[in-house]
């Protein structure tokens, strides 16, 4: 089991395995992009590039948090770097929601566009994954198995509200100080009429089961592959 001192050099080689894949393939996504975008003569879809960099962000933070230890053993910088990620783990996975604009959109082959949404949404739910567990390691929260699946549906819980608030209500990451009394009220009237926003309701807790299940499914191939070697 790993612990948050050895987390650095017993996972170097794998997180820069991890990293190169995860440009690789964001490469081809955004080539796919270039492509379509040449031969419709048309900018659409160009918002892809833009979440899925938001998708990243969560991923480098973890990623600087894992390399550097001080800030790891420091309480009070552990916790506003844990804050920080938080806000901003919900755009790996809302770029899911992406898939909305492929029945909209007609300009290229279906085929072909149902490859560049899924490419561009596999990438940032990737980022997401790998990002979570490595904070999950960080924390010493994998040592914690009892509590391990709770927490993480707490996580995931956040990023189905996080994906509901962005997609529907149209708030981003940087609403909660831009725009703090907007995004407070329409949080507050959800939780004082729930029926009335069943939907929202509905949505936030389908997303959060479906994203712990897809967590936790990659986390045991993950560790299955590892026993195999």
């Amino acid at each position: 089991m790993l612990t948050r001192r050895s987390f650095r050099s017993a996972n170097l080689s794998a997180q820069g395995t991890v990293h190169e894949w995860l440009l690789l393939s964001s490469g081809f996504s955004c080539l796919l992009l270039a492509i379509r975008m040449l031969a419709t003569q048309t900018i659409e879809y160009i918002f892809l590039p833009w979440n899925l960099f938001l998708a990243f962000v969560p991923y480098w933070i973890s990623l600087w948090l894992a390399k550097n230890k001080s800030i790891i053993e420091n309480r009070k910088k552990l916790l506003v770097t844990l804050i920080a990620w938080l806000l901003f783990i919900p755009n790996s996975f809302y770029i899911i929601t992406d898939l909305f604009h492929f029945t909209r959109v007609r300009s290229a082959p279906k085929w072909f566009d149902l490859l560049l949404i899924f490419s561009f949404a596999w990438n940032g739910i990737l980022c997401g994954i790998v990002s979570i567990r490595r904070i999950e390691i960080i924390t010493g929260l994998s040592e914690r198995r009892r509590f391990s699946f709770l927490l993480i549906f707490i996580v995931m819980w956040l990023n189905a509200f996080g994906i509901y608030i962005g997609r529907f209500l149209r708030f981003n990451s940087w609403d909660v100080i831009a725009n703090p009394f907007s995004l407070g009220e329409e949080m507050i009237d959800m939780l004082i009429h729930p029926f009335h926003k069943s939907h929202a309701w509905g949505m936030t807790f389908c997303y959060a089961i479906f994203m712990t299940f897809l967590y936790f499914t990659v986390k045991k191939l993950s560790e299955t592959f590892t026993d195999l070697k």
